[in-house]
């Protein structure tokens, strides 16, 4: 158990959700309070949009609504983690800086009608971002409600780039810091081709529209930049608020797995525990495996640790084309699943639904019609579930398998002119980490730079930026004895999107034990046939082994002959390389004898199992996907009711139990 909790004074998971008072009439907060005790709520995020109601006029501050809030809120026993209001930049401020408007690609000037409208280069957002969080951090620092600071909201969700006139200087400075001259940002970006050498920074533009497709080299510069100006913004209040608010923890939330444009390793760091937002995509099949993947990949942003999901939704959200409502049990089926996957707590966007505004469908902690809704009577169960499974609390995450994730290499691989459009990063991952979930293994998400020690396996689904050093980590982890899987269009070019010379796969040539003399993308539709039956789309490839075996040849199409899935003996370990897209199922006959055993042998096709360890003890979480009764081999004690499991445990059709198991 961790001697140190998220969130100090919170002595239990924590449980509550973003809590907009400003949108009520001041009685309806004593309604609130006394239905938060109800629900047992011991956490709510404060203040994240009200930056117009704190500042009313540039440098005139209204605090008197957020202490009677906070003062209310503490008498009652329930933390708060107050939140710098950056995200929603006021009328009045947008009014009189219009040159802090975010401008797109095309040149156009957003308008300030919604929230996140700024450019985070912009030297009177900035100025005027750092008075806000000055004031609320000298006001409320020591306030004893606050038990940590939410900055901002979201970084990077709704506007991840700007390419306005104020960001092309400070992209040009960027620039300078990273390449150091001009000659070797030439060198770096290969600007020989098509006669785009540089002779003077100002010359640097970002990569807006332009009649053809800008140089990839350019475009990845842009969007490390992008990330590290949001990053520098997050910095920027978080060190304001340490210094007037010390030994309280500062975050932000995070978006991962669904944000494509931040670099979660990146920002990793510079919080202090990980917090993440996840929304249930409601009409896609199999959605919990994609729950289950958010949660695990959070999880290895986090570095194991136990980690904080800020936000999910009690039922329907408000902004997917058809927003579905979750079935009964649904939503405590998918806080556990997070708690068991290295949550610390569950919260919810938001506690009480809105009358007004673009997110007032967006489903709450308490619906429109308050105590008489379904929703609420699951809220309410729920919070009174988590109080009995505090010791959960501090425990970690045991796993044996590591994905290999690079949010770089998602950004190159899909940029414009690639051997087809039809390979994408998340599909790739996805369809790695189906297979994983199907096969009952947990799964660890890595940096590919991670230490690999003690992973029996690890799989890497798509990383075609490869840096040396990554390849020299893989290639370290197979010489020492692991197993590695990889698929196709990895290993091709460096950090600055340049193809590795001497062939394909680039720099794991060696460990793969073969080269690849051609790319052979197929036609939309087309699928290929491997000699075992099995049959992949998308890609094929011209495979040409140096050390490696052929395990499965093309039967058919553009390589018909050629190895398909090959297995190369390195060092003490093996690793096995896979050049056509097979779906899960597919994945599972051709690399399935690569796994280590299953968390819980003999689980049903289904049911989910995942195990977290403390100092001494081991929970044992099962979920219920099936609309069967599951029965899974476990004995222990059911950590909710106390009830004796011997040797078999009964999960019921969509349910979850946790069991602590014993342990000899």
């Amino acid at each position: 158990m961790s001697a140190n909790p998220l969130v100090p004074g919170v002595d239990a998971l924590v449980y509550g959700g973003d809590y907009n008072p400003e949108q009520w009439p001041e009685e309806v907060w004593h309604e609130d309070v006394a239905m938060m005790r109800e629900a047992g709520v011991n956490l709510v995020h404060v203040g994240i949009f009200s930056w117009a109601l704190l500042e009313p006029r540039e440098g005139e501050f209204d605090f008197g609504w957020l202490d009677r809030v906070l003062d209310l809120l503490h008498g009652s026993g329930i933390r708060v983690g107050l939140a710098t209001p950056t995200a929603a930049p006021p009328a009045w401020l947008l009014h009189r800086h219009p040159g802090m408007r975010p401008v797109m690609s095309d040149g156009t000037t957003l308008s300030g009608a919604a929230r996140q409208t700024l450019c985070p280069h912009s030297p009177d957002y900035a100025r005027a971002a750092e008075r806000v969080t000055t004031a609320l951090a000298e006001r409320y620092g020591d306030h004893p409600a606050v038990a940590l600071w939410h900055i901002h909201n979201e970084y990077g969700g709704a506007m991840p780039h700007c390419y306005c006139d104020t960001s092309a200087a400070a992209f040009q400075g960027w620039l300078r810091e990273r390449h150091g001259g001009l000659d070797a940002l030439n060198q770096a970006w290969g600007t020989a081709f098509w006669g785009q050498r540089y002779g003077d920074w100002e010359e640097i533009r970002p990569p807006s529209q332009a009649p053809t497709v800008v140089n990839p080299a350019l475009q990845l510069d842009f969007l490390r930049f992008s990330n590290d100006g949001h990053l520098a913004c997050y910095r920027r209040e978080r060190d304001i608020v340490r210094r007037h608010s010390p030994g309280r923890p500062v975050t932000t939330n995070f978006m991962i797995v669904n944000c494509k444009w931040i670099d979660y390793w990146s920002w990793a760091k510079e919080v202090d525990f990980v917090a993440n937002d996840h929304y249930l995509q409601a009409e896609e099949p199999d959605n919990h495996i994609e729950l289950a993947m958010a949660a695990d990949v959070t999880r290895g942003v986090a570095g194991g640790r136990p980690w904080l999901l800020m936000e999910h939704s009690t039922n329907a959200v408000s902004w997917q084309p058809r927003n579905l409502a979750k079935r009964p049990g649904e939503m405590r089926r998918n806080s556990l699943t997070h708690l068991a996957r290295g949550a610390d707590g569950a919260m919810f966007f938001q506690w009480r639904a809105s009358r007004s505004g673009a997110e007032k469908f967006h489903s709450a902690m308490v619906p429109h019609n308050g105590r008489r809704s379904r929703v609420w009577g699951e809220v309410v169960d729920l919070g009174r579930e988590l109080e009995g499974l505090d010791a959960l609390r501090g425990s970690r995450v045991a796993a044996d398998t590591a994905l290999v994730w690079d949010w770089q290499s998602w950004w190159a691989m899909e940029l414009e002119w690639r051997p087809t459009q039809d390979h994408t990063y998340r599909e790739r991952t996805r369809a790695f980490y189906t297979w994983l979930w199907r096969a009952h293994r947990t799964v660890d998400v890595v940096a590919p730079d991670a230490d690999l020690t003690g992973y029996r396996t690890v799989v890497v689904p798509s990383l075609y930026l490869t840096t040396s050093g990554a390849a020299d980590n893989l290639t370290r982890y197979v010489e020492g004895g692991g197993t590695l899987a990889v698929s196709y269009f990895s290993g091709i070019v460096d950090e600055n999107d340049t193809v590795h010379a001497g062939g394909y796969p680039g720099v794991l040539r060696e460990v793969l034990g073969v080269e690849v003399d051609e790319f052979l993308p197929l036609r939309e539709g087309s699928r290929v046939r491997l000699d075992d039956g099995t049959t992949g789309d998308v890609w094929a490839e011209r495979v040409v082994p140096t050390t490696a075996e052929v395990v499965l040849r093309y039967a058919d199409g553009p390589a018909e002959g050629a190895p398909a899935v090959t297995r190369n003996v390195h060092g003490r370990g093996q690793a096995w390389y896979v050049s056509t897209r097979l779906d899960s199922e597919g994945l599972a006959g051709v690399l399935g004898g690569l796994l280590p055993p299953p968390v819980v042998e003999g689980l049903p096709e289904g049911v989910e199992a995942v195990r977290r360890v403390g100092d001494g003890v081991r929970y044992l979480t099962v979920v219920n996907h099936t609309g069967e009764e599951a029965k899974v081999a476990v004995t222990g004690t059911d950590a909710a009711t106390g009830e004796r499991v011997d040797g078999t445990l009964a999960v019921p059709p969509g349910g979850v139990r946790i069991v602590r198991e014993d342990v000899s």
